[in-house]
């Protein structure tokens, strides 16, 4: 793979990244009530379930996940269920005083399931993949190029989300979070409902 090619990949990547949905809903929620640590493993999980979508793209399989309907249908369900039961846990945080979920957050194997389990029930993550990454795989790519892909959307999605957990838990940033907690928390699970709901009809 060229250089040029590499860069290409390199901003589609990043771009997708950075556009705003529930990952970045999800790695707030748990920067926010568990700290900067949960908030990091969140975003690490969330790159390896974008790793796997990479590599299933380039292996040819995500092709068959969009043309098989009842496949991406299970799979879209799936993640809207998952982002309305992360919507309404957040608002039940936000009901109370704002910290009713710090304990159960601040438990790294959620924001491990969290990370993880938003990335793969993302259908908008495999249509991209197939629409975009597949560009770059053509039939004489060697083994290392694809990798190389794999490698670079992985990263980059990775490195995305730790930094913001790394901004939202700064030492002046958190403080101001976590007292304005309660409408956080409520704003956030609108969100992630109102996510849930798109993913669903969509």
């Amino acid at each position: 793979m060229s250089l040029q090619l590499w860069l290409s990949l390199l901003a589609i990547c990043a771009l997708g990244a950075m556009s705003p949905g529930p990952s970045l809903a999800m790695v707030m929620q748990n920067t926010l009530g568990g700290g900067r640590s949960c908030g990091v493993i969140a975003g690490i999980t969330h790159a390896a379930g974008v790793g796997l979508y990479a590599g299933v793209t380039v292996l040819g399989l995500a092709a068959v996940i969009v043309h098989q309907p009842w496949l991406y249908r299970l799979v879209t369900w799936g993640g809207a269920c998952y982002l309305a039961w992360m919507g309404v846990q957040a608002l039940r945080a936000g009901g109370s005083d704002g910290f009713g979920m710090s304990h159960r957050s601040s438990d790294w194997r959620r924001a491990m399931r969290d990370g993880l389990l938003v990335a793969l029930g993302n259908p908008k993550l495999i249509v991209f993949f197939v629409a975009l990454l597949s560009q770059f795989v053509s039939a004489d790519l060697s083994v290392a190029g694809r990798w190389l892909i794999v490698a670079t959307a992985t990263l980059v999605d990775g490195s995305w989300y730790v930094l913001v957990a790394l901004l939202l838990s700064h030492s002046r940033v958190l403080p101001w979070l976590q007292r304005h907690a309660a409408w956080i928390h409520r704003l956030t699970g609108l969100v992630l409902l109102g996510l849930a709901a798109r993913v669903a009809l969509g």
